[in-house]
């Protein structure tokens, strides 16, 4: 039951991390990996566990979800931002964390150390819905 719960949690991350480049505006991620473990729809909603790593000095790019993420950060360190450029977020490895749906959660991970970062993340959408919706950089000096 551990395993499952901390899978759940674990898929759930940020992350979002999906890379799926959308219009000229998006800001598409950079030294991001994903692999999809696990995925199911019950009831009208996805389940999809994934696998994510990020690479020193890679990031998502601006982004959000359509339904709630769970996250597990099994190895280094996440800085999480929002649209307000300020970090929302340090996440060391064994924490987790949760990414709220919603065009009015845009939101970038990022991983600022020397070590990848790889985390697992449930993502919980309508079904049908993207893993992530790209969005244009709010104006942080930042990617």
């Amino acid at each position: 039951m551990r395993n499952v719960r901390r899978a759940a949690v674990t898929g759930a991350a940020v992350l979002g991390l999906s890379l799926f480049a959308g219009n000229a505006e998006a800001t598409p991620g950079s030294g991001v990996e994903a692999v999809t473990l696990a995925g199911t729809t019950v009831d009208g909603r996805d389940y999809v566990l994934r696998e994510i790593t990020v690479q020193p000095g890679g990031g998502t790019g601006w982004h959000f979800h359509d339904g709630t993420l769970y996250a597990y950060v099994r190895q280094g360190n996440l800085s999480h931002f929002d649209a307000s450029c300020a970090s929302d977020g340090e996440y060391a490895a064994g924490a987790t964390f949760v990414e709220p749906s919603g065009a009015d959660h845009v939101h970038i991970g990022r991983n600022l150390g020397d070590r990848p970062l790889v985390l697992d993340v449930l993502y919980v959408l309508p079904a049908g819905s993207p893993l992530s919706e790209d969005a244009p950089n709010p104006g942080c000096p930042f990617e």
